[in-house]
């Protein structure tokens, strides 16, 4: 089964399907309460100032490529790849990049997404802006320690979960344990075969399988849990461990941006940073001037930490309030491209990158898409509902199906209006004869008016009976696009579709526009 090229997609805005945050909203559409918070708009016309004004060293870049190189030793990357790599050391090459979790066997769709529209968005700058090179990007987070999120996945209605007893940064892990999920797929699926049998890390396993998915189009896959390019980041490190700048200027932002009624997504510490070492990444805490590893025997004093991060800077883990940071301090990079919850941490820290005197990346949402294949879309066309619709929860749509489809009106509002005239006019008549009736006649009201909420009710009712089938079809559609109540996106994995159609993919490139800010339903029987 394939994509036909000429598929039908329909485009929703965002505000349409009533499932994304104001402040995501509200950054698409320029508001300028929030222009403090990041430095250009989403729009190709902004890459021109954000290219003039990047600039990376050349030893960052050659230090970049050459570890890039050793990174990807143990592959057969395509010569897109390799010249992407080797184009790094030039002046005029930069980068746009997206980071994601090691999710075992891609984890959820968006992951795809996202990828996808850093590949299509290099594509359109190379349009755009001829004169330069522009390089892919997927940043693993391969020292995150939340293992609960990475180690699973959802494939035809199934969840494959992976059982391992190690700690601490899961890009260090040993896939073992990976194959025997393998066993129990519906069929074999080659790419991750090879990735989680022939190689000693998760980090390593996961970039020869997202090459083997993405490596024709030039994606690089870049591991920063790198001694070397910790290295060059000492600067951030140390200034973070004794003066914790970061804090201060999160939580300014943060308090600003909570006035302004948007809801913080990230907290900063005190120390932003966690100690790794294998099977560990656990929080440092300073308590005057001795520094502890958090749930450790662990301590140091300043002058002892200090040379810690001389000697072994790889043993220093930026959090999410300076993971960004490090990023942008390595790459020659534009910008990042995120979904909502990630947009809405990244404007909690401009200040931080304007205390370090770097440049903001541009932020640009991913893309995002509904597909709906020939089964789901003969029992759309046998219910009549919009698009738009079906982005309710279940309850909420199906009340307004039955509202849109009932031959006569369920709610009783003319009536219970007209009842409360009556009782109004009966109180005025017994008021005039006896007043101490008046609560009488206001009980005599609620009573009645409880009885034709009863009654709406069970008109309620007596129309979902009438409409059994036609709900209980609506429902397995809701179920099969939104499963488990979640947008199809965040928990399908891509093997539902990609096992039938191994174009997949390349039918994502082809169709999904990194710069058109709306949902796409794709529709597959088209």
């Amino acid at each position: 089964m394939t994509f036909d090229l000429t598929m039908k997609i329909d485009k929703l805005d965002f505000s349409d399907t009533g499932n994304f945050s104001n402040i995501f909203l509200d950054y698409l559409a320029d508001k300028p309460d929030l222009k403090p918070y990041y430095h250009r708009p989403p729009t190709l016309e902004s890459f021109r100032e954000q290219l003039k004004e990047k600039q990376l060293d050349p030893q960052t870049r050659n230090l970049l490529a050459d570890t890039l190189l050793q990174q990807y030793q143990s592959l057969k990357p395509s010569q897109a790849v390799l010249d992407h790599i080797e184009s790094l050391r030039e002046a005029n090459t930069y980068t746009v990049t997206t980071g994601h979790q090691l999710n075992i066997f891609t984890g959820p769709l968006y992951f795809i997404y996202k990828i996808v529209t850093v590949i299509n968005l290099c594509r359109k700058l190379k349009e755009t802006y001829p004169d330069y090179q522009f390089v892919p990007v997927y940043w693993m987070a391969s020292e995150d320690h939340d293992f609960e999120e990475i180690n699973h996945f959802n494939l035809f209605g199934k969840t494959y979960e992976w059982q391992t007893e190690q700690r601490g940064a899961v890009g260090r892990f040993h896939p073992n344990g990976i194959k025997d999920i393998l066993k129990e797929l519906p069929e074999p699926v080659p790419v991750f075969e090879q990735a989680y049998s022939a190689y000693p890390t998760l980090a390593d396993a996961t970039r020869c399988y997202v090459n083997e998915l993405f490596g024709k189009e030039g994606l690089v896959v870049l591991d920063a849990d790198h001694a070397s390019l910790k290295a060059s980041f000492l600067e951030v490190i140390k200034d973070d461990l004794i003066n914790h700048p970061a804090k201060k200027l999160v939580e300014d932002t943060s308090e600003k941006l909570e006035g302004m009624g948007y809801k913080t997504q990230v907290y900063p510490r005190e120390i932003n940073f966690f100690y790794l070492q294998d099977q560990m990444r656990e929080r440092i805490i300073q308590e005057k001037d001795q520094y502890y590893v958090n749930d450790t025997e662990l301590k140091f004093s300043r002058e002892a930490l200090l040379s810690e991060v001389e000697k072994h800077p790889e043993n220093f883990s930026p959090n999410v309030i300076l993971r960004p940071l490090y990023q942008e301090r390595l790459l020659p990079n534009l910008a990042y491209v995120g979904g909502p919850s990630e947009i809405a941490y990244w404007l909690q820290l401009k200040s931080v990158f304007d205390h370090y005197q770097l440049p903001f990346p541009i932020l640009m949402p991913r893309n995002f898409a509904l597909i709906i294949n020939k089964t789901s879309h003969k029992k759309l066309q046998k219910t009549p509902v919009s698009l738009q619709d079906l982005f309710l929860d279940t309850p909420a749509l199906t009340d307004k199906f039955l509202k849109d489809n009932a031959e006569s009106t369920l709610t009783l509002v003319e009536e219970k209006k007209a009842l409360k005239e009556v009782f109004e006019a009966v109180r005025q008549k017994v008021l005039a004869v006896d007043k101490g009736l008046d609560g009488f006649i206001g009980a005599e009201a609620n009573k009645a008016l409880k009885n034709l909420v009863h009654i709406e009710k069970r008109l309620k009712k007596a129309e979902e009976h009438n409409q059994e089938t036609a709900i209980k079809q609506l429902e397995s559609l809701k179920e099969k696009l939104f499963p488990g109540g979640s947008w199809q996106e965040r928990k399908d994995n891509f093997l539902n579709f990609y096992i039938n159609n191994s174009a997949f993919i390349e039918e994502l490139l082809a169709h999904l526009d990194p710069l058109d800010f709306r949902v796409n339903v794709i529709n597959e029987a088209m």
